[in-house]
Parts: C-alpha cells; sequence; structure tokens
C-alpha cells in the first residue's frame, strides 16, 4: 500500500494539471477547489490529520464513501452535489495513477464508486409580481442595498450564473447606443446579453459610485473583494425576507440565483432569436 503524501499531487494537479494541462475554466477550478476543501476538512476531523501530512493510503475508497454520505446525510447536499464532488475526486485519482503507480490498486477502488442515480426536479419560477417585490426590496439608502439592488437587477436581466456575476468586471458592461453584457460562462463559452434602458441607467450610476475601473469586479464586498456564491445566497435570502411583506408568496417558494436565472429564458437562447428582435422588444 502507498505510503506517498498526498500534498504534493494535490499541488501539482491543481497548478499544472487543470491550469496547464487542462486549461480548465476558473469556474471549474473554483467548483474543484471547494470539493477539496470540503474533503481535507473532513479528513482531518475525522482521521486527526493535518492535509500536509495524508497519505495515499489515508484517502482509499471506504474514506471517500464516508465523505460522500457525510455530504448527503450530514450537510444535507443533494445527489446532483455528491455526484459533482465524486467527479472532482475521480479526477485527481486518475491524476495521481501516472505519478505515483504503487497507488494503482486505491485509484482502482475509488474510480469503481458509482454515481447515483438522481431525478430531473422542475425549475422553480416567480410571477412578475413577485419578482417586482425582490427587486423593490434592497435599502437603497446604503451602499449594501444599492449593491444588491443592481446585482440582483443585472442578474434578473442578464439569465447569468452565480459565478458569473460574482466574476464580473464594470469592463464586460459595453456602454454604447445598445448596452450589452458579455459573460464568460461554463467551458469558457461567451454570450452577450442587451441590458434594458433601465439597468444601464442603473448600472451607470452604481459604476459611477464605484470608481469607474475596467478591471474592478462590478459587484464587490464591503472589502472590496469578488462575493462568493455563499455571499450571493446570503444577500437573496436576506432580500426575500425583506420582500415578504409586501408580497407574502414568496414565503412559500425556494427562491435561489438559478430560479432567477430562469425568469426569462429567452434571453439566454444562444443563436435562436434575432439580436435586432431582442433590441426592439426590451428597450
Amino acid at each position: 500500500m502507498s505510503s506517498q503524501v498526498i500534498a504534493p499531487h494535490v499541488q501539482a494537479f491543481f497548478a499544472e494539471y487543470l491550469a496547464q494541462q487542462r486549461r480548465l475554466s476558473p469556474q471549474t477550478i473554483l467548483s474543484c477547489r471547494d470539493t477539496f476543501r470540503l474533503w481535507l476538512t473532513f479528513l482531518r476531523d475525522q482521521t486527526g490529520v493535518e492535509p500536509a501530512a495524508l497519505r495515499m493510503a489515508d484517502v482509499d475508497a471506504p474514506v471517500v464513501l464516508r465523505f460522500l454520505d457525510y455530504l448527503e446525510q450530514e450537510r444535507g447536499n443533494s445527489v446532483r452535489s455528491r455526484n459533482i464532488r465524486l467527479a472532482a475526486l475521480r479526477s485527481f485519482f486518475r491524476f495521481v495513477a501516472l505519478r505515483d503507480p504503487d497507488s494503482l490498486g486505491i485509484v482502482t477502488r475509488v474510480l469503481a464508486i458509482p454515481v447515483k442515480r438522481t431525478d430531473q426536479k422542475l425549475i422553480g419560477y416567480l410571477t412578475r409580481p413577485e419578482m417586482q417585490a425582490l427587486l423593490a426590496a434592497p435599502d437603497r439608502a446604503t451602499w449594501v442595498g444599492r449593491r444588491n439592488h443592481a446585482l440582483l437587477v443585472t442578474l434578473y436581466n442578464s439569465g447569468a450564473r452565480v459565478s458569473e456575476i460574482t466574476a464580473l468586471k464594470q469592463g464586460q458592461v459595453r456602454f454604447a447606443e445598445h448596452t450589452c453584457v458579455q459573460l464568460i460562462g461554463k467551458g469558457r463559452k461567451e454570450r452577450t446579453i442587451p441590458l434594458w434602458a433601465d439597468t444601464v441607467r442603473l448600472l451607470r450610476g452604481w459604476f459611477q459610485e464605484l470608481g469607474a475601473d475596467a478591471a474592478h469586479v462590478a459587484f464587490p464586498s464591503a472589502r472590496g473583494t469578488p462575493l462568493s456564491r455563499a455571499g450571493v445566497d446570503y444577500l437573496l435570502k436576506q432580500t426575500v425576507q425583506r420582500a415578504v411583506a409586501a408580497c407574502p408568496s414568496l414565503a412559500t417558494k425556494a427562491i435561489s440565483p438559478h430560479v432567477i436565472r430562469h425568469y426569462l429564458p429567452f434571453l439566454t437562447m444562444s443563436c435562436t432569436i434575432s439580436k435586432v428582435w431582442i433590441f426592439q422588444h426590451i428597450r
């Protein structure tokens, strides 16, 4: 059984394999990073061994299975999330097999862990009054409220993913006769979304408040750093709580950025609707 320390493998996996050899998008690498942060924390809590001292023998298939059970049973993650974490770990173990042949037995057992089947859930939706109540909820007398309002309006207008909205730079909003936002999503795919006139006015004012800088994130935290996915989830929950008084039906719905993303699906369809038609109908 291999006694090889895993730390050099983890470093090479991120620095060489994911970033250089595979040249994956920053969003994919961040998702993988989150998996390893959860996994290494779990291993430390379970074994008492610090991540820097973990060896391949400490991460055999039974340990990985316990980690996956922990995600579902204790963290309450969905089967889909569990499968995403497993996919990241399997990619790592395939990489290790080429660097440490002594670990082939462990690698083979981990790769044999099956992906769970999952049901496809219907995507929730919001009515127009509910969406309007959400957008009106942030307290725009405060800096945080103005940021949250601008973020939610942009999210609603563009259909952006959370990873796209948190990484959005001011320079990706192209102010012109027909202002649009350029999004970079999964697999480095780019798409350009036209913005409504009200959204344009809102973003112009917000960027002026921030201090116009094309390289600056469009919706920073109070410390000036990009918001995290958890940060966006938190601000959305706070917004929903404020909006319930004006629209009680919001209390009965599970609202996430993904739900807002699918409120106007026609805006995110590629090459199926003429951009001219879109501009004519949203201005």
